[in-house]
Formats: C-alpha cells, structure tokens, sequence
C-alpha cells in the first residue's frame, strides 16, 4: 500500500501492519521498491526519496538535512522508535536523521554509505575535462562550454540528473559526515559488498572506527547494490537489530 506524508507529499510503500519498526531509504536515482525482498513479511515503510519513485523534486536545492527533515515527518507518524535502514544516499540522509532524531531510531543499518573518506586516490577527470576546466577559469570558455563537458565526462548520475536533482547531487556529494558519526549513540550495523566500486570496503572500516557502537559486516562476491543482490543478509541484520530471531 503506497502512503504519502506532509505537504509536498512523501510517498512510501507500507509493508504489513501499523505502526511499522523498520523505515528504509534507498540510494540516488533508485525507490523504494529496492527494498522488496529485504522487507517482505515485515511491519515496514520504504520511502521514495524527493526527487525520486512518486516523490516529487524538491523545489529548492536539499543537501542531506533538509532530506532528513522530510523523512523526519515520517517517523512523526510512526510514533515508536524504528530500525532505519539506508543505501549509498539512502544512507547518508539517515546519519543526519539519526542525530536529528536519536529518541525515534533504535538502531542504524547501513550499506554502501559514501559517508566517510576513503583511502584510494581519488580517479583524476579526463584530461580534455581538465583543459576546459582551465580555459573557464581564464575565461576563454563560457559557462555554457564547461556544463556540456560536465554532461559528456561527469558521472553517470550527473549526466542522467535533471534540474534541481543536478544541484542537489553535487550539494550532497561535498558533503561531511564525520562529525555526526561521532555523535551517534545508536548501534549501527554496517553491511557492506566485499566488492563494492562505489564506495569501497575501507571507507566502511573508517565510519566504523568514529562510530561509538558499531558492527561491520562483509558479504563476498556482492558489490554496491546490496538490497537487491543480497536482500537476505541484509534483512538478517535487520532482524537482528529488531531482536528478532533469524530462521536458519
């Protein structure tokens, strides 16, 4: 059953009864029905994130706080304590939301989190994107030059964003999460793909060594999209952080 919340409306997917215990955010150009499989059977919600699934584009540029505030509206109307589940963007609006609201989250789960520095060297921009770079700084080049080189060599998310959604993504990927990773007294059970391109296994070891109460969990053979390619590890430790047992 599909539930909007606040104005504009937030639409979620609710699985089985009210009020739920599990509330699931997704990653960047993805919805809720990532989260099928990992939530079949239980009192959840899935939320699709402004700007994606039925949820309408926010009208102004949100970095990961202001996403927070929306979902905030959600667990305003749960009323009890939930699991907060989140992927890659998913992920890092749910350490915001945790800190936001420590009294309405019980426990964190999180998969391929961009929410700590990883070791690798960053991958440098093409070369030709570099020299256009360069000729807009020394004004050779217009402003209109330089955003078509950013849609033929930025990232496949850049390019397939439109509008606001563009400016929101390169809000959210300047972005630090390192100080509210220490502020977290949550248990949080991080879940990571053992090959994960995206956001690579050390950038998991580094959030769990800022967080004050946290588990790190590795699934080999999997990489970033662990909610549909793993869904039952990841519901595994979803009822474990329920306090539910887990069938063998």
């Amino acid at each position: 059953m599909l539930k909007s919340f606040g104005t504009p409306p937030l639409f979620a997917e609710i699985y089985g009864n009210w009020p739920p215990n599990v509330v699931a955010l997704h990653g960047w150009n993805r919805n809720r029905d990532d989260f099928r499989a990992v939530l079949r059977g239980l009192s959840a919600v899935a939320v699709d994130l402004p700007g994606f699934g039925a949820s309408p584009a926010p009208s102004e540029v949100y970095g990961s706080r202001k996403y927070a505030e929306r979902v905030a509206e959600v667990l305003h109307a749960v009323g009890n304590p939930v699991v907060l589940v989140g992927h890659s963007f998913g992920a890092r609006v749910a350490v915001r939301l945790a800190v936001m609201r420590p009294d309405a989250i019980r426990a964190l789960v999180l998969t391929g989190a961009p929410i700590a520095p990883s070791t690798r060297p960053r991958r440098k921009p093409k070369l030709p994107y570099r020299a256009i770079r360069m000729l807009r700084r020394t004004g050779i080049l217009t402003e209109d030059a330089l955003e078509r080189a950013r849609r033929r060599y930025g990232s496949a998310d850049y390019r397939q964003a439109q509008g606001v959604m563009r400016d929101v993504l390169v809000t959210t990927l300047h972005e630090d999460y390192q100080q509210d990773l220490g502020r977290l007294t949550q248990p949080v059970a991080l879940v990571w793909g053992e090959n994960d391109p995206e956001v690579p296994l050390d950038v998991a070891q580094r959030a769990c060594g800022i967080i004050a109460c946290c588990t790190l969990e590795t699934v080999p053979g999997v990489g970033h999209c662990l909610p549909w390619l793993a869904p039952e590890k990841l519901r595994a430790v979803i009822l474990n952080a329920l306090g539910a047992p887990v069938a063998s």
